[in-house]
């Protein structure tokens, strides 16, 4: 079944691992804005809150699947040290862009063994079940313009 995008959501979260250690929160800064259904926001969390009323706190439970996705094996490569656009030391759990382009993918060093790096291109969620503590804010009809745009637009209307 496909969903009709219809509202602007606004929230607060804390986001936790499968112990309960917090990753992320919203906390203290803004607040994420979205267009439901747009693919914004993961898709776990974004099905979760369709439909659900401001002023709701809820807690979500969003299965890997429907989050960052399932460890993929084939996304760890091994590669040549020289091969790579990083000068310096690298070590596990390092992080980098694997091009120069703004949407080249990010990589993670595994291990550095000898002339090689066990590089894995999955996302650092991936293959972890999530879990949201979310407060809705607001949630409101969305505008003709944000649905062709396919985004919300600032409190003022303005595209941005």
């Amino acid at each position: 079944m496909t969903y009709v995008v219809r509202r602007i959501v606004t929230f607060h979260y804390t986001l936790r691992d499968p112990q309960g250690r917090m990753l992320d929160t919203s906390a203290g800064g803004d607040p994420i804005r979205y267009l439901e259904g747009a693919g914004q926001i993961i898709d776990g969390l974004d099905e979760a809150l369709r439909g659900v009323a401001a002023g709701v706190r809820a807690q979500v439970q969003v299965p890997a699947a429907k989050a960052y996705g399932e460890h993929d094996p084939q996304q760890v490569q091994r590669v040549l040290r020289s091969l790579l656009p990083v000068e310096g030391e690298l070590n596990p759990g390092d992080q980098f862009q694997v091009g120069s382009d703004q949407f080249s993918p990010v990589v993670t060093v595994v291990s550095v063994e000898g002339a090689d790096v066990l590089l894995d291109g999955n996302h650092p969620l991936a293959g972890v079940d999530l879990t949201f503590e979310v407060e809705l804010l607001a949630a409101r009809e969305a505008t003709a313009d944000e649905l062709a745009h396919g985004h919300a637009h600032a409190e003022d209307g303005k595209c941005g």
